[in-house]
């Protein structure tokens, strides 16, 4: 069912212009333990209509011919998972293990990357609902700028506490963007970041982090709403909805 899947799906191009020289890359996280999910499995594995979660994010990246690599980190205990059988006979598809933290598992997955790339795109296992046109201009802004992230501007008003008892203040919502993935760097960029990082222990949340402690600038490239990460079980629900709305239910 799910090479029949990839078979009816029609390959989708990276037309942009900006991108015609790039060699193209991505590192997809499925390492994670997704312990608010309360679940018996990793959410990544959780059935999303009928599919795991990370079968989404595989077909929908493997539909992209431009990524000439797609490194999957994923546990060797779940590697055998039959779901996963007919995504590993893709030349295109490696593995890499996870680490002890994200850097950690986007390290290991750079390296299985290989030299040729020009761009590498770090995508959370998570977030199923990415779609190809966000993926496209936020490799198109990394192209440009050497290194782009997709986010949206914040809706909520947030409030900044000291002691998590008190409001210490309310922060300008007009400047505030929530951060998603992928985001996409030029891989020697995320290596010296990592370097400088590890380097003078500075604590890094996300990829981009690493270049914007470098003082190296990273492009907002703006996303979509319904590119939401699966945290909780009321997520799975809102997915589940989404995918419904754009007519993807298998």
């Amino acid at each position: 069912a799910v090479a029949a899947a990839i078979a009816r799906a029609p390959p989708a191009q990276l037309l942009s212009p900006a991108l015609a020289d790039e060699r193209l890359a991505a590192v997809l996280l499925a390492g994670g333990s997704g312990s608010r999910m309360k679940a018996d499995r990793p959410k990544q594995f959780l059935e999303l209509l009928g599919k795991p979660v990370l079968q989404w994010d595989l077909e929908l990246l493997l539909s992209m011919e431009r990524l000439e690599r797609i490194v999957l980190v994923i546990a060797d205990e779940y590697r055998d998972l039959p779901f996963l059988q007919p995504f590993l006979s893709d030349p295109r598809l490696a593995l890499a293990l996870p680490g002890a933290e994200r850097q950690n598992s986007v390290e290991n997955g750079l390296a299985a990357v290989g030299e040729g790339c020009t761009l590498v795109a770090i995508h959370d296992a998570a977030r199923p609902l990415v779609t190809i046109d966000a993926i496209e201009r936020c490799f198109a802004d990394a192209a440009q700028h050497g290194a782009a992230v997709l986010a949206v501007p914040c809706k909520p008003t947030i409030k900044e506490s000291a002691d998590g008892e008190f409001v210490s203040r309310t922060l300008d919502r007009s400047k505030l963007w929530d951060v998603q993935t992928p985001q996409i760097l030029r891989p020697q960029m995320l290596r010296d970041g990592f370097a400088n990082a590890n380097a003078n222990q500075l604590a890094v949340t996300d990829d981009v982090s690493v270049v914007e402690l470098m003082g190296e600038p990273v492009k907002l490239t703006v996303g979509e709403y319904t590119n939401l990460k699966l945290t909780t079980p009321e997520d799975m629900i809102i997915a589940e909805t989404i995918l419904r709305d754009r007519g993807e239910t298998h």
